[in-house]
């Protein structure tokens, strides 16, 4: 019985076996990761042991010789049964699953688009695919397969799970409250517009004057396209904003934006953002989306 070591050494057969099914030292070099001159050092290291020559060297190119051409015959076959098996023996890749998935503008880029990269590295087989809007998507149409909608929930035909709760306070640039001009009652805060973005009900609004007994009645209401224009607004210094902390926590962190009254802040435990999704049983990639946004939404892992 012969010994294993009679056998030439792997790496210069791999070498021989792509050169010789390319028929280019630089393309097989390109295929393994290794310089043009490590193929051809790997060949005449095997020339010499197996004491035939297996290439003509050409000018610009290279060709088998009878020798190389038996042998290259051999050798592919036995690394054909290698990949074979292997490929047999390799667990199958998860299924590709794709995500509609309906949300608010501003929610998508001031709260989760940072974070997509690590929902990428957790679930790899799983493409998320946004659908921003103002208008509810019909989710329990199939319009798409979950929606992150902001509100009080209880919205008909479908089932809402609460992800995270918001914390409103009204905001608005420095300079809007410096000195002299700063609020002193709720009731002040109507010496300015009130930046409000499109909604059915305006229930931040409306539930935050109720908690702090202010008549919104002869209120100036500007009202905006979506909330990312509400908070550009607020920046540049045009009115009041309703703060919805999960998504200005770094403009507050910076002082970018103030908070008008500051600790008139209110906190529902009905208002924030849920997860919806048509009525029944999740499916895994919905399960896993949502698993991964109640677990990054936890407070433990900050706004």
């Amino acid at each position: 019985m012969r010994s294993s070591r009679s056998l030439p050494p792997l790496v210069s057969l791999r070498a021989f076996e792509a050169a010789a099914r390319r028929l280019s030292f630089s393309q097989a070099g390109e295929e393994l990761f290794v310089t043009q001159s490590a193929i051809s050092h790997h060949i005449q290291r095997l020339e010499r042991e197996l004491g035939v020559a297996l290439f003509e060297r050409r000018t610009r190119a290279v060709a088998l010789t009878e020798a190389g051409q038996a042998y290259y015959a051999r050798v592919h076959a036995a690394f054909e049964l290698l990949r074979q098996g292997t490929d047999e023996l390799r667990a199958p890749e998860p299924a590709r699953h794709t995500l509609r998935i309906g949300l608010l503008a501003s929610f998508a880029t001031r709260w989760l688009a940072t974070r997509l990269p690590a929902f990428a590295a957790a679930h790899p087989h799983i493409d998320l695919q946004l659908q921003p809007d103002i208008a509810l998507a019909d989710v329990a149409g199939g319009e798409v397969d979950a929606a992150i909608r902001y509100g009080r929930g209880g919205w008909p035909g479908v089932r809402s799970t609460l992800l995270m709760t918001e914390r409103l306070s009204v905001v608005c640039a420095p300079a809007l409250v410096a000195g002299r001009k700063r609020p002193k009652t709720p009731a002040d805060l109507l010496r300015h517009p009130l930046l409000v973005s499109h909604a059915r009900q305006q229930f931040e609004w409306d539930a935050w004057a109720h908690r702090y007994g202010l008549d919104l009645g002869a209120a100036r209401t500007v009202r905006l396209h979506d909330y990312n224009i509400v908070v550009e607004a607020a920046l540049a210094g045009q009115g009041l904003a309703m703060g919805r902390e999960r998504l200005i926590g770094a403009h507050l962190a910076s002082g970018a934006l103030v908070e008008a009254l500051p600790g008139a802040v209110l906190e529902d435990p009905r208002i924030g953002w849920w997860f919806v999704t048509p009525r029944g049983a999740f499916s895994e990639p919905v399960q896993a989306l949502h698993d991964w946004l109640a677990q990054t939404a936890a407070p433990s892992t900050g706004v």
